[in-house]
């Protein structure tokens, strides 16, 4: 499939999957005529490209990771080594503490909240 028709099945603009052929992180073939011809495994490759970068890895990480992850049918492409499964847990833990810190952030601004509400409440009575 072109380039135009990869983007609109995944939602992913054409300059980011320019981006992720130039980072490695997806190949495509070339048409007699220079045009990229991506094979039908690769919407679902786009789509695990995504979520690994929502979940706060960088592109280097990714080209690590890609080869390790479950191929669209099910099947291993290759193993993680424990090197790379070391560094995904402290990542993991990253996320964790970030995590930790957007919810005592929540939590500060629901007693400020909470706190400018009542003084509205006792003003308006």
């Amino acid at each position: 499939m072109r380039i135009g028709e990869l983007a609109r099945r995944t939602g992913v603009s054409e300059r980011s999957l320019r981006y992720y052929e130039e980072q490695r992180l997806l190949t495509a073939d070339r048409t007699p005529g220079g045009h990229r011809d991506y094979p039908e495994h690769a919407v679902d490759r786009v789509v695990q490209i995504q979520e690994l970068f929502a979940a706060g890895l960088c592109s280097k990480k990714i080209v690590e990771l890609l080869p390790c992850m479950r191929a669209a049918d099910g099947g291993a492409n290759e193993f993680a080594t424990p090197s790379l499964v070391h560094e995904l847990q402290v990542e993991r833990d990253r996320i964790d503490r970030m995590i930790a810190d957007l919810l005592r952030s929540r939590e500060v601004l629901d007693e400020v909240i909470k706190r400018a509400g009542a003084s509205f409440t006792a003003t308006a009575a």
